[in-house]
């Protein structure tokens, strides 16, 4: 094979197959971002193409949300609930993850089981019996309401990508450490853990993910304007009866993405390096 055949053999047999899916992956964010630039007499022109600006460009949605909205009063709350939400489900999830899969207990198999099917429930069916709970702990219309009840769906998940994660570190590394004197506890903090980190990163963006996308309990929970999360303060401002407000909820959206778009990019790196290096280095 020739020098240039060697070059070209990767474009056709890499990223031409592939060129495809990352289109499409990332056309609802060109979508996004093209509606929230767009003018309101273009964006409501039904002969206008739906995927090009051709009148310009305006940042008029973006000031329409930091001026006549509490946007970023939403947006510092959706960030305070799920960093909380997912320190909180990642802790318990590590120690919930751990004895399962290095302890050998009676109904430890149906306990591993028992977690990932309560993952499974719907959140419209928790919601009833958590409002509940959340009255009589007297948080409602509080932003530790949300902070409670986001672990009820993100610690089984945690809990079961890390269960999973942790039967793939080799046993040899804790017992080496068991014999040199630690406990259990000091195995999981000081042996485990370094090496389960690329599993612990992984479980920790899901569950950000998960939290900053939840929109029901964020509804229900909390009522008052400034404590919105952004995807119900977005929702309950820009949308009015039938009257839909594009550019700005496409504005919303795009501001929106960005923080889990910088988590994966920040953590990419290290969650790659950390997956490559292997359990035994």
């Amino acid at each position: 094979m020739t020098r240039t055949g060697r070059r070209l053999r990767p474009l056709f047999t890499l990223y031409m197959p592939v060129a495809p899916f990352v289109l499409f992956a990332l056309f609802p964010l060109y979508f996004m971002l093209v509606t929230s630039l767009k003018k309101n007499a273009e964006l409501y022109d039904v002969n206008s193409v739906p995927f090009l600006i051709r009148r310009g460009v305006t940042l008029g949605h973006y000031q329409l949300l930091s001026q006549d909205t509490l946007f970023w009063s939403w947006f510092v709350n959706s960030l305070m609930v799920s960093v909380a939400a997912t320190v909180v489900s990642v802790v318990i999830g590590i120690l919930a993850a751990y004895p399962l899969a290095r302890l050998r207990f009676p109904g430890g198999d149906s306990f591993g089981v028992a977690i990932f099917i309560t993952y499974l429930v719907p959140p419209s069916l928790l919601f009833l019996p958590l409002s509940t709970v959340v009255n009589r702990l007297g948080l409602s219309d509080s932003l530790w309401a949300l902070v409670v009840t986001y672990p009820t769906f993100l610690v089984p998940f945690c809990t079961w990508l890390l269960l999973g994660y942790f039967r793939t570190v080799p046993k040899e590394i804790e017992e080496c450490a068991m014999l040199d004197g630690c406990n259990r506890l000091q195995t999981l903090v000081r042996i485990l853990l370094p090496v389960a980190v690329p599993g612990v990163i992984c479980a920790a963006l899901f569950a950000f993910t998960l939290s900053w996308n939840e929109f029901l309990y964020a509804l229900v929970f909390v009522s008052p304007a400034e404590l919105k999360t952004m995807t119900v303060g977005v929702f309950s401002e820009l949308i009015r009866g039938d009257i839909y407000y594009w550019g700005g909820l496409m504005a919303g959206a795009c501001i929106g993405s960005l923080p889990i778009v910088v988590a994966y990019v920040f953590f990419l790196d290290y969650y790659v390096s950390g997956l490559t290096a292997g359990a035994v280095k």
